[in-house]
């Protein structure tokens, strides 16, 4: 698999351009990360209501029993103290509530807040990056003589802009179907570059070594 350029300024581009995309990953997990415990912390009043009450309906509880063996009137004075831990309960559990939906919130900010750009730039990084490496490698495979230049020129005829053929030579298809040495490199340098790859050294070649 072949994942840079032969060309020095293209694979500069392209290892910028990667550890760019990686650290883009890194800023916006650490920010999702940030806004999640940040929110989180929003849940602490309700955590420490929680735990107070928890706590005052466990006390209320333990006095209506102590109370409740108060002989001829025990049942009588622990029903307020019962009330109370009810009431107690209720707040408890209203703090775990809120816990539990500020624990929903910091998830689903966490993630839209690092998922968001990540995904628009990946949308468009990967697959750019994608497309180089499937054409690259496959490329790299064809290159290993004279008749994979041949292919390459063609392809350079049908693809690349007339302003560039030109450069070439005068009638570059006639050149072409003659076989002309000079030309077929000159063309297939020219698709070869497009998808990043040098035009090697091929000693059965057309038109000889580069």
């Amino acid at each position: 698999m072949k994942l840079f350029a032969d060309s020095p300024g293209r694979r500069t581009r392209q290892v910028v351009a990667d550890l760019l995309f990686v650290a883009w990953l890194v800023l916006w997990v650490w920010a999702g990360h940030a806004v999640h415990d940040g929110t989180l912390d929003l849940a602490g009043p309700a955590r420490q209501t929680d735990s107070a009450a928890s706590s005052m309906a466990e006390n209320l509880r333990d006095a209506g029993e102590r109370l409740g063996g108060t002989p001829l009137v025990g049942d009588e004075l622990a029903v307020p103290f019962d009330q109370a831990a009810a009431a107690s309960d209720g707040l408890a559990s209203a703090g775990r509530d809120t816990v539990e939906a500020v624990e929903r919130l910091a998830l689903l900010l966490g993630l839209a807040v690092a998922l968001i750009p990540i995904l628009v730039v990946a949308a468009i990084h990967l697959p750019a990056r994608w497309r180089f490496v499937r054409e690259a490698t496959a490329g790299a495979r064809f290159i290993d003589a004279r008749e994979d230049l041949d292919l390459f020129a063609l392809r350079a005829l049908a693809h690349q802009p007339m302003h560039v053929l030109a450069r070439v030579s005068d009638d570059p298809a006639g050149a072409w179907r003659a076989r002309d040495p000079d030309v077929v490199r000159a063309l297939a340098a020219l698709e070869l570059a497009d998808v990043g790859l040098r035009l090697p050294e091929l000693p059965d070649a057309v038109g000889g070594p580069a």
